[in-house]
C-alpha cells in the first residue's frame, strides 16, 4: 500500500511540474482525478473553467454569478501565498444558503506538495454552506474544513468531523493567491 501511495505522489508531482507561474490551471491533473478520486458517476466528464480569480477578479459574488446556471458537481482549487495547493469537490455547485447543502460525495483534498484526500467521515452531513460574505467546506465544532472570506483574500482550514482532515495549508490561516472553480459537462 505505501508503494502505491508513493507513485500516486510521484505521478501528481509529474503532473504539477507542467505547470509553471501564472499558468497553474489543473486541466493537465484530469486524467490523474478521472481515476483515483472523482465519484464513479463524473469519471470521463469534460472540466470546464467556470471561475478564475486572475481572470474574473476576486470577488465571491463573481464566483456566485459564474456558477449560477451550473448544476454540476464542481472542484474548488486554491493557491495559497506559500505555494500550496488545495481545495475540495464539491458535490453541488457552490451558492448562497440558509443552512448546509450537498451530499457524501464531497471532499477536501491537498495537491501540492504531497497529494491526500479527505472523504465524508458519516459524522456530519456540514458538507457546502454559502453566504455572501464567506463560503466553508465541512464543519462541526464550531471548525470548518475549508472558509474563505468575500473577498476571496482570507482563508483558513481546520480539523473538522465531516472528513476527519488535517489542515490543508500550512497554517491554519492563508492568503488566497489564485482560486479557480472547475464544473464539469
Amino acid at each position: 500500500i505505501e508503494d502505491k501511495e508513493e507513485e500516486e505522489d510521484e505521478d501528481e508531482d509529474e503532473l504539477l511540474q507542467r505547470h509553471s507561474g501564472d499558468d497553474w490551471e489543473v486541466s493537465g491533473l484530469s486524467s490523474f482525478w478521472s481515476h483515483r478520486k472523482l465519484p464513479p458517476r463524473m469519471v470521463g466528464h469534460t472540466w470546464q473553467l467556470a471561475y478564475s480569480m486572475s481572470h474574473h477578479g476576486a470577488s465571491l459574488k463573481s464566483l456566485y454569478r459564474k456558477l449560477s446556471d451550473t448544476d454540476s458537481p464542481v472542484v474548488i482549487v486554491i493557491k495559497d501565498a506559500l505555494d500550496e495547493i488545495f481545495g475540495a469537490f464539491l458535490s453541488d455547485p457552490l451558492r448562497p444558503s440558509e443552512t448546509f447543502y450537498g451530499t457524501g460525495e464531497t471532499f477536501l483534498f491537498m495537491l501540492h506538495p504531497r497529494f491526500k484526500c479527505f472523504k465524508w467521515t458519516g459524522e456530519n452531513s456540514f458538507f457546502i454552506k454559502g453566504d455572501l460574505d464567506c463560503f466553508a467546506i465541512g464543519g462541526g465544532s464550531g471548525h470548518f474544513g475549508l472558509w474563505v472570506d468575500g473577498n476571496l483574500y482570507l482563508g483558513r482550514s481546520s480539523p473538522c468531523y465531516t472528513f476527519n482532515n488535517c489542515c490543508l495549508s500550512e497554517t491554519d490561516d492563508f492568503r488566497v493567491m489564485e482560486l479557480e472553480v472547475w464544473k464539469f459537462s
